[in-house]
């Protein structure tokens, strides 16, 4: 089972894609908490969606199960939460939420984890991937960037 992680903070459209369409991911799991920001550009949800079939032939699909809460993201970005505090809450989070049994393995096999961080070392993506590698243990994680 793979796991592909990705961010579009920093990358073009034509990279963004391209690295989407040579990983052999199956679908887009955006795991972000607002996926309709004007700052996202390309990666608005709808506009996502229609790029991500038209250009990768890759399905979209949003889970928001696998998000911060919104009082844990404003805290680590007005950087009241530290990040090693952010982690230990949103691993906590994960937990609560039993992702490894609410979110089907189908959904997550083959499919990229979408955030925006540019790169997964202090994104929560990073940590979903981790928190299903270990429960699920037969997941490889890529970390596209």
């Amino acid at each position: 089972m793979k796991i592909f992680t990705i961010g579009f903070t920093k990358k073009s459209a034509e990279r963004f894609f391209e690295m989407l369409r040579s990983s052999g991911a199956k679908r887009v799991v955006d795991v972000r908490l607002n996926n309709v920001s004007q700052l996202a550009g390309f990666a608005k949800k709808d506009d996502l969606a229609y790029f991500l079939e038209k250009v990768c032939r890759v399905e979209y699909v949003h889970l928001p199960i696998l998000a911060p809460t919104q009082d844990l993201l404003e805290g680590y970005r007005n950087k009241r939460v530290k990040w090693d505090e952010y982690e230990r809450r949103f691993l906590a989070l994960m937990k609560e939420r039993r992702i490894e049994k609410v979110v089907s393995r189908d959904m997550v096999q083959d499919g990229c984890l979408l955030c925006s961080e540019d790169k997964p070392d202090k994104c929560h993506r990073r940590l979903v991937a981790e928190y299903l590698k270990r429960h699920w243990n037969d997941a490889e994680i890529h970390h596209l960037h």
